[in-house]
C-alpha cells in the first residue's frame, strides 16, 4: 500500500510539474492581447499623498467602445481597486479632500460632476447644469469647482441659453449648415458655434451640492471645440484668479494663427480679463501657479505660425511681473509642467533620444537635471517628502504607475493591472541603434527582433514610419502602431527617428530640418538607416520588406512609391497624395503654411515639389490604402485619390475605408480588423523568394563603411 501511495504521489507530482510547465509557456503577443490591456491615465494623488486616483479604460467588444472607470491605489504599492463600475463612462477624478473624489460621469445626461467616498460606496450627483461638462478642476480648499463646457458666445452669461439652442437645433428638420468663417470643421468634429468656456461652480454643504454656475468667459469666442483640457487653465492658490490659454485671434484667423495668449480673469466673474502675454505672438500654454501663489509658470514658443517650435519654460512674478525665460539653453520641449511641493523646482517631461523622460528644473537658476530617462514617462505628480508619482510604459509594457523616492534609485511600481495579461506573452527583444544620417547628423532608431528569434533563420522586415512629421517612434507602448505586433507575427521591425523628429537637441535644428524638405533629409535618413540595419543583421531578408506609415508616415509611403522599389509591399494610412490640394482641404492652415513657406498661391513650387502625385509614373509597389471618413486633418479624398491612381496604373492595391473613424482608428473591433487586414496584406507580398539567402550572404560581406557609423547597440 505504501509503495502504491508513493507511486501515486510521484505520478501526481509529475503531472503537476508538466501542468506548471505548460502554464509557464508563453505565446506570441497578438492584436487581441493589445485590445485586452487596461489603459491607465490621469493619476491624481490625494492631498496627503497616501493614495492616488486614476482612470482605467477597458475595451468593451460587445459595445465596440472603450469604458472608463475610476480606480484608486495606495502610494506604497500595497494595492489597487476599482472605485466606480457604472456602465457609463467615469473619468477626470479630482480630490475634494482626503476622503472624497469628484469626477465627471456620463451616467447623467448631460455629463455632470459626481462625487464618491474614497472608501467606496454610492456615487452622488454634485452639479445640475443644463450643458455637458468636458473637464473638471477642484478649487483651493474645496470651496468651488471649475469646469469647462461648450457655450455659445452669443448667449452672454445665460448658460441655459446654450441648452435651449441645442434643443431647438435638434428639433429642426432641415440639415443645412451655414458658415461665415473658419473653422468649418476641426480634427474630427464639425463646428457648431460653441466654444470652450470655464465655469465656476460654488460648493455648498461640504461639497455635497454645486450652486449656480458663473461663466468666466461670458460672451467670448475662446478655444473652439474639440480642444481644451485641464492643462489649459490653472486656479491661483487663494482661489481668486483663473489663468487660461486661448487663441488671441477670432474669426477665420484661428485657422492660420498659432497665437495663443494667457488670460487672467477674476474667479468670481467680477471683472474683465487681462491678456498676460500679448507681446508674444506665438504659442503660450500650460499655465501653473507655484504653491505659494507668488509665481506663474508656463510654456512659450517664439515663432508665430509654427506649432512644433520649442517650448521654453517661462516664469512670471504674480501679479504683474515681467515674463522671464527660465530654460532658453535647454534644448528639449516640455509637454508636462508641474511645480514641486516646496515650490523650488518644476518637473517637466519631454522627448529625449528615443525616450520620453522626466526632468527637474531649478526655479531659481534654470538648471535642468534628468530624473527618469528610460522608456516613456508622463504625468509627473510631486508628493510630500520629495517623492514623485508618474506613469511609465515601454515597447513591451503598457502604462503602470510608479513612485520615485526622494533620493532617486529604482522607482517603486505601485499598480499591476496588466501583469497577469503580460505574464503569458512573448515579446521580441529590442535595441536602440544610431548612425550618421543626412547632414552628417547622428540619427537614432529601434530594432525589434522577431519573437522566438533564431539566428539561423531568415525573417521579413516591417519598416514603420512615424507621423507628425515632428514626432518620434520612441520606447513607448502604442495602441495603434505597436511594433511588437509585427515582431510577434514573425517580422523584424525597424523604426527610425529621421530629421524632423523631436527630442534630439541641436537647439531646435534637428526638428526644424524637415521644414521645406519633406522628401530630402528624412528620406535619406530612412534609407541609410535601413541599409545599416540590413548590413548589421544578415538574417533579415532584404527581398521581403514592407514599409508602413500613417499621417506624415503615410505621405512618406507615397513618396517612397515614386523614389524606390526596394519594398515588396506598402501600407499608407491617412497619407496625402497631393500637398497642393491638401492645403485647400485640411482644417489647420498654419501647418502647411509653415512647412511649405506660405500659401499655395504664394509658393506653389514648394507644394508641388513635395507632392507624391508628381512621381506617379514611377509607382510599381503593391499598396494598401487606409482612411477614415471623419479625418478632417488629412481628408479622405487624399486616400481615395491614392487608391484611384494605384488602380488606374494597374498596381495591386486594396482600400480599407472606415466610415466611422477619424485620423485614428479608435473602436476596438475596427482596430482588430485594421491589424488583420494590414498583416494579411504584408504577409501576401513578403513570402520567401528563392535565392534570397545567397543575396544576404553577399550583403553581409559587402563594404564595411556603413559599419563605422553604427554606435554599439544596447539591448533592453
Amino acid at each position: 500500500m505504501r509503495r502504491a501511495l508513493v507511486l501515486a504521489a510521484m505520478i501526481l507530482t509529475m503531472l503537476l510539474s508538466v501542468r506548471m510547465g505548460l502554464a509557464r509557456e508563453k505565446r506570441p503577443y497578438t492584436v487581441d492581447d493589445l485590445v485586452a490591456m487596461q489603459r491607465i491615465s490621469d493619476p491624481q494623488p490625494s492631498p496627503d499623498g497616501t493614495r492616488v486616483a486614476f482612470v482605467v479604460k477597458t475595451m468593451d467588444l460587445t459595445a465596440n467602445r472603450g469604458r472608463t472607470d475610476i480606480w484608486i491605489a495606495t502610494i506604497d504599492g500595497s494595492g489597487a481597486r476599482r472605485l466606480t463600475s457604472n456602465p457609463a463612462n467615469d473619468w477626470n477624478p479630482r480630490w475634494l479632500d482626503n476622503s472624497t473624489i469628484c469626477f465627471l460621469s456620463a451616467r447623467s445626461k448631460p455629463v455632470q460632476v459626481w462625487r464618491i467616498s474614497a472608501g467606496g460606496g454610492r456615487a452622488r450627483k454634485v452639479t445640475h447644469l443644463p450643458v455637458a461638462l468636458d473637464t473638471l478642476t477642484v478649487g483651493p480648499a474645496g470651496r468651488a469647482l471649475f469646469v469647462s463646457a461648450g457655450i455659445f458666445p452669443g448667449c452672454g452669461a445665460l448658460i441655459q441659453c446654450t441648452a435651449d439652442r441645442l434643443a431647438a437645433r435638434a428639433r429642426r428638420k432641415e440639415s443645412g449648415l451655414i458658415f461665415d468663417h473658419l473653422f468649418v470643421r476641426h480634427w474630427d468634429t464639425w463646428e457648431d458655434g460653441r466654444f470652450n468656456h470655464i465655469l465656476r461652480v460654488p460648493l455648498r454643504g461640504h461639497g455635497k451640492q454645486g450652486g449656480p454656475a458663473i461663466d468666466l468667459m461670458a460672451g467670448l469666442a475662446t478655444n473652439s471645440k474639440p480642444w481644451g483640457g485641464t492643462e489649459d487653465f490653472t486656479v491661483s492658490p487663494d482661489g481668486k484668479t483663473v489663468v487660461y490659454s486661448a487663441k488671441a485671434v477670432t474669426g477665420s484667423k484661428v485657422a492660420w494663427s498659432t497665437n495663443y495668449d494667457l488670460y487672467a480673469v477674476p474667479a468670481d466673474g467680477s471683472g474683465p480679463r487681462r491678456d498676460l502675454t500679448a507681446a508674444n505672438k506665438a504659442w503660450d500654454a500650460m499655465p501653473t501657479f507655484s504653491p505659494d501663489g507668488k509665481t506663474l509658470a508656463y510654456a512659450a514658443m517664439k515663432r508665430p505660425g509654427y506649432e512644433s517650435d520649442r517650448f521654453r519654460v517661462v516664469l512670471m512674478a504674480w501679479p504683474g511681473g515681467t515674463p522671464k525665460v527660465l530654460t532658453e539653453n535647454w534644448d528639449r520641449s516640455p509637454s508636462d509642467l508641474v511645480w514641486s511641493v516646496d515650490g523650488k523646482a518644476l518637473f517637466a517631461t519631454a522627448d529625449n533620444l528615443g525616450n520620453h523622460s522626466i526632468f527637474k528644473i531649478d526655479a531659481a537658476s534654470g538648471r535642468v537635471d534628468a530624473v527618469v530617462t528610460k522608456h516613456s514617462n508622463v504625468s509627473p505628480r510631486p508628493l510630500p517628502g520629495g517623492r514623485l508619482l508618474f506613469s511609465q510604459d515601454s515597447l513591451v509594457s503598457p502604462a503602470e504607475l510608479y513612485v520615485l523616492g526622494a533620493r532617486g534609485g529604482a522607482p517603486l511600481k505601485i499598480t499591476h493591472l496588466n501583469d497577469r495579461r503580460l505574464a503569458g506573452l512573448e515579446f521580441g527583444t529590442y535595441m536602440q541603434f544610431s548612425f550618421l544620417g543626412a547632414h552628417r547628423d547622428r540619427v537614432f532608431g529601434y530594432l525589434v527582433y522577431p519573437v522566438n528569434f533564431d539566428p539561423h533563420k531568415t525573417y521579413p522586415l516591417a519598416f514603420l514610419i512615424h507621423g507628425g512629421p515632428q514626432g518620434s517612434f520612441d520606447d513607448h507602448w502604442h495602441y495603434r502602431w505597436n511594433p511588437e505586433i509585427y515582431a510577434s507575427h514573425g517580422y523584424a521591425t525597424v523604426m527610425i527617428d529621421f530629421h524632423g523628429s523631436t527630442g534630439y537637441g541641436q537647439g531646435q535644428a534637428f526638428t526644424d530640418a524637415i521644414n521645406h524638405d519633406w522628401g530630402g533629409a528624412p528620406f535619406e535618413d530612412l534609407m541609410r538607416g535601413l541599409d545599416v540595419v540590413l548590413h548589421e543583421n544578415p538574417w533579415i531578408d532584404s527581398h521581403r520588406m514592407a514599409a508602413l506609415g500613417a499621417s506624415y508616415g503615410g505621405w512618406m509611403i507615397n513618396w517612397i512609391q515614386g523614389h524606390t522599389n526596394r519594398f515588396r509591399a506598402l501600407v499608407c494610412h491617412d497619407g496625402n497624395l497631393d500637398e497642393y490640394m491638401a492645403y485647400f482641404e485640411t482644417d489647420e492652415l498654419w501647418f502647411p503654411e509653415w512647412e511649405h513657406g506660405g500659401t499655395p498661391w504664394e509658393h506653389p513650387e514648394d507644394y508641388i515639389k513635395e507632392s507624391p502625385v508628381q512621381y506617379l509614373k514611377h509607382w510599381k509597389t503593391p499598396e494598401l490604402v487606409i482612411h477614415g471618413a471623419h479625418d478632417y486633418r488629412v481628408v479622405d479624398t487624399q486616400g481615395l485619390g491614392t487608391f484611384n491612381a494605384l488602380q488606374r496604373l494597374g498596381i495591386p492595391s486594396r482600400l480599407l475605408f472606415f466610415p466611422d473613424e477619424s485620423h485614428w482608428v479608435l473602436k476596438p473591433l475596427n482596430s482588430i480588423q485594421w491589424h488583420h487586414v494590414v498583416l494579411d496584406w504584408i504577409d501576401r507580398w513578403t513570402k520567401p523568394v528563392p535565392g534570397a539567402r545567397r543575396g544576404m550572404v553577399r550583403r553581409a560581406r559587402a563594404s564595411r563603411s556603413l559599419r563605422k557609423v553604427v554606435r554599439p547597440a544596447k539591448k533592453k
